[in-house]
């Protein structure tokens, strides 16, 4: 493949992605490189419709085994973005987050409502809806503080908070459920992992 042909491919990383496909649409596919982007375009098209009918058969432990390991590298995305903001306090970070989101609830007071034991990872004891909104907050504020250059702990922090309390308005005014009125299951993620490798 030519230097052209990487360039290419290389354009259809982040904004370049939809224009790409809307120009690729209407090129000619007799030339290689379009033949080439409408072959990438269906390709990708069928492991997404491949992918939702996969996870709607999953059941609600493999979903939250999903969710949780995108929560994982979710926040660490987060957290180097946060490094690179210049936060300096992660703890009062994340806690903004969680606050708005949880109706002023920091990670200890959603651990205590939780019911769990010091240092058990709150996410590690939610299903997979409540994993999902938080998967969405932690995507969106990564976004927010990249795309508006947020700086410093104060600012990024009050970021997070308002980023939570836009999905928590959002949530409410769908007629969803609150996260802190989703049910805690049963078993943790650990528990899952470890039943899965017995």
């Amino acid at each position: 493949m030519g230097d052209y042909h990487v360039r290419f491919w290389e354009r259809l990383e982040g904004k370049f992605l939809l224009p790409t496909y809307l120009i690729v649409l209407n090129c000619d596919p007799r030339k290689d490189v379009i033949a080439l982007a409408k072959t990438y375009f269906a390709v990708q098209t069928r492991k997404q419709e491949l992918f939702e009918r996969e996870y709607s058969s999953l059941s609600e432990d493999e979903k939250r085994l999903f969710q949780r390991e995108l929560t994982k590298k979710g926040n660490q995305s987060l957290q180097i973005a946060a490094r690179n903001a210049g936060v300096r306090n992660f703890p009062k970070f994340h806690n903004s987050g969680y606050k708005g989101l949880y109706n002023g609830e920091t990670a200890n007071d959603i651990a205590k409502r939780k019911g769990l034991k010091y240092r058990q990872d709150i996410l590690d004891h939610m299903g997979s809806e409540e994993l999902s909104v938080n998967i969405f907050r932690i995507s969106q504020t990564e976004s927010k503080i990249k795309r508006e250059n947020i700086k410093g702990t104060k600012d990024a922090s009050i970021a997070h908070y308002n980023m939570g309390k836009d999905i928590r308005r959002f949530i409410e005014e769908q007629g969803g459920t609150m996260p802190e009125n989703l049910p805690t299951p049963n078993k943790s993620i650990k528990e899952i992992e470890n039943k899965k490798e017995g």
